[in-house]
């Protein structure tokens, strides 16, 4: 049987391996211990929804057990909102929230996409007046992009899946 040792560029001493790491946009700043992480990524589930797992658990049917409120301007929800949601601008949480939502029941924040904030400072707002929220990653961008139905003034309407966003054969993507 013929073994090979093979090298990989390990640093040849600590210096070396301090250097390298310095040289390194990635290992810079390195990363948090397990224990760390295991409570940042723990919290981050706390405080964020997927698009995919919201939808999937509105489809079930019944109860999902949560109420989506989508936190834009009118003319944004009439072009298009997650069926089902709520429209509940962020603007007017503080005068409406109390006489629209139950306490009881979780909340899914959602505004535009990854590049608003809309659907944080909604979040902040009800979590303020005492309410459990979420903030739902990728807002109605991601919703639309992932292939999922959407209701507009006009009525419902759906695209095919972007292939950057979502598997394109309408199967679970294995995350």
């Amino acid at each position: 049987m013929n073994t090979t040792n093979v090298q990989l560029s390990a640093p040849s001493s600590a210096s070396d391996a301090v250097a390298d790491a310095a040289s390194n946009p990635v290992l810079r700043v390195p990363p948090a211990s397990p224990a760390a992480a295991v409570a940042y990524f723990g919290a981050s589930l706390a405080f964020h929804a997927d698009v995919s797992d919201a939808a999937s658990a509105l489809a079930e049917g019944g109860d999902p057990g949560f109420v989506v409120i989508d936190t834009r301007s009118t003319a944004s929800w009439d072009q298009g909102h997650v069926p089902g949601a709520i429209h509940l601008p962020t603007a007017l949480i503080a005068e409406q929230a109390e006489g629209l939502l139950d306490k009881s029941v979780p909340v899914v924040t959602y505004c535009w996409g990854p590049g608003c904030n809309g659907a944080t400072r909604a979040a902040l707002a009800l979590a303020q007046r005492g309410f459990q929220v979420k903030e739902m990653l990728g807002g109605f961008e991601y919703w639309a992009r992932e292939g999922f139905a959407f209701e507009t003034w006009e009525g419902r309407e759906q695209r095919a899946p972007d292939a950057l966003t979502a598997p394109v054969d309408g199967g679970a993507c294995g995350c």
